[in-house]
């Protein structure tokens, strides 16, 4: 008995050891997660839960209910700015989502040639480089008191709900479309070879077969394209005239009147729209079933002349229409003085880099972005990291996901009201980062958190878990599995969020509008400025500027990525040779 018991303590003492090596790496990815979770919540959920009590107290703190609510409701210029909201932003989804369906139908079921279908897909994304005040500069351009086109309105103005309702078009056309494009690429071509052979009409395999197929996406799309119009401030503040909405309701209450109370009950106004949407489309994204299978056939569009044409027709006019609109500000930034003197000139250009303070407001563009791109793209593909191969995580994993995800339905501008009320409070420990860089960079990464983490998901969940289970067999150290073949496997992705957070943080404006001071201002607020100021010119150039930095930094990452995934990527290959 006493031979029989000698390894015993040996065994257990090397499964000891083993049980605490594992436990190790896994308190360490509780502890990075639990990080990242408590990140989230001090500067997603703590900043939302600080409007609400601002809604429900009187400048002196105390308790009121429902009072500022009841006075709120009670004006009717404010009520009414509730309904012009609600109403433009369906007319919005009226007006893009159909219009990015048929471009995303001609990219995907049609039968143009590859070189304009790359021209076109190219183009119709060039919105996402801009500010969203650069398309109200340009139909102010185009159609304002001195516009080229004034005539086509007939005696209609711009300065209101048209010209909210064009600008919003030309902004949410890509949102809508990237989400559509996705939609309809996917189809099994059996269920067309089926209903060709049955001798069923084109027309009612689009109604029968295309339709049903990505009613998911539409819905999708169109509660992207009503959020984003909804919580949008930078093109109702320039084009919008006299017509109030909510976005430029909560400018005006904080900015013009300081009125905290009633400014934090219009951002309640404007989180609910934003709130069902994002539960709309959850609801949806879990009703979605894949549409292909193993035994799938991919689907290829036939030959049809005069529907391809027609479909090639469509998608010029479109892109034209949105060339357009970025020339137009193109244009007014090289021109002396619109529309008396068409000369060229480049003394916008120098008044914005040379003359004034914007170069240094576009400076500091560049360095919240090429942060915002650092440090959001290591603390999201870390944090999804942490959340897909970790086991057993219950209630940190779900809470991660949860505050992951809520970021989605909270629109800038209500993000930025709340930091101001969070963070600015005397009694607040982290009162030292308010007026900073630092919490613009921090907003920025907040604000755009849940399509990285999407992307990053999706990246991660195509390595399979048996990587960590033969690392730790081997007795190899998470970290090094993590170094040594997550990140180059994923690297594309976390390129491509990169990317997305550069872009996107270039031409950011709600997130900001509440944040900056005279030293950390932004080019996109400065925008706002100058065409305040009745500086059309400067606001034309330095908008083109934003989107001419973030044209060379796609190109630049393009280039950058091949080289990168070339050495990395390799093993993608190895099976095709």
């Amino acid at each position: 008995m006493n031979t029989l018991a000698r390894p015993m303590p040996i065994i257990s003492g090397g499964m000891h050891v083993k049980r605490m090596r594992w436990s190790r790496d896994e308190v360490v990815s509780r502890v990075l997660l639990l990080a990242i979770v408590s990140m989230l919540a001090l500067f997603l959920a703590a900043p939302l839960f600080t409007i609400l009590i601002h809604a429900v107290q009187d400048k002196q703190g105390r308790f009121v209910g429902l009072t500022h609510f009841v006075a709120y409701f009670s004006t009717p210029s404010l009520l009414r700015s509730v309904w012009n909201s609600l109403w433009v932003a369906c007319a919005v989804v009226a007006i893009s989502v159909p219009m990015a369906f048929v471009f995303a139908y001609a990219l995907t079921r049609s039968r143009m040639p590859m070189p304009l279908k790359a021209l076109f897909r190219l183009i119709a994304l060039i919105p996402l480089l801009a500010p969203s005040l650069l398309s109200a500069i340009a139909f102010v351009q185009w159609f304002g008191n001195q516009g080229a086109l004034k005539f086509l309105l007939g005696g209609m103005s711009i300065y209101g709900p048209l010209g909210i309702i064009l600008s919003e078009v030309y902004n949410t056309f890509p949102h809508a479309l990237m989400i559509l494009t996705t939609s309809l690429a996917l189809a099994d071509g059996r269920l067309y070879e089926a209903a060709t052979a049955l001798r069923t009409k084109p027309a009612r395999q689009f109604v029968t077969i295309t339709l049903p197929s990505c009613k998911y996406g539409l819905i999708s799309a169109s509660t992207v394209v009503f959020t984003y119009v909804v919580s949008d401030f930078g093109a109702p503040k320039v084009i919008g005239g006299n017509f109030n909405v909510l976005s430029v309701d909560v400018f005006k209450q904080v900015v013009g009147q300081h009125n905290f109370s009633i400014g934090a009950v219009v951002g309640l106004l404007l989180l609910v729209p934003s709130i069902l949407s994002f539960c709309i489309d959850y609801v949806v994204r879990r009703k979605i079933k894949a549409q292909l299978s193993a035994r799938s056939v991919p689907y290829v569009p036939k030959r049809r002349p005069v529907a391809d044409a027609a479909l090639t027709l469509f998608c010029g006019i479109v892109c034209t229409l949105l060339l357009a609109t970025v020339g137009m500000a193109f244009f007014t930034s090289a021109i002396k003085l619109w529309p008396y003197d068409l000369s060229f000139t480049l003394k916008h250009y120098h008044f914005v880099l040379v003359e004034s303070d914007m170069a240094a407001a576009y400076g500091n563009s560049l360095l919240v972005a090429f942060t915002t791109a650092v440090i959001g793209s290591v603390v999201v593909f870390l944090g999804a990291y942490l959340i897909e191969k970790t086991r057993s995580l219950g209630l940190l994993g779900r809470s991660m996901h949860l505050m992951a995800i809520l970021s989605m339905a909270v629109p800038g501008l209500v993000l930025g009201l709340g930091y101001v009320m969070f963070f600015n409070h005397p009694a607040n420990p982290l009162n030292f980062l308010y007026q900073t860089m630092a919490i613009l960079i921090i907003s920025m990464v907040i604000h755009y958190y849940t399509s990285s983490h999407l992307t990053a998901i999706t990246a991660l969940k195509q390595i399979d878990n048996e990587f960590e289970a033969v690392s730790a067999s081997l007795k190899v150290p998470m970290f090094k599995t993590f170094l040594r073949v997550t990140i180059p496997v994923c690297l594309p992705a976390i390129l491509d969020i990169g990317r997305y957070f550069f872009v996107v943080s270039m031409a950011s404006l709600s997130c900001a509008i509440f944040l900056y001071t005279p030293d950390t201002i932004l080019a996109s607020v400065a925008i706002m400025h100058l065409d305040d100021a009745g500086d059309i010119g400067p606001a034309a150039a330095l908008a083109t500027l934003i989107v001419l930095t973030s044209i060379v930094v796609c190109l630049v990452y393009a280039l950058l990525t091949r080289v990168l995934l070339a050495r990395t990527q390799a093993w993608r290959t190895l099976g095709r040779t």
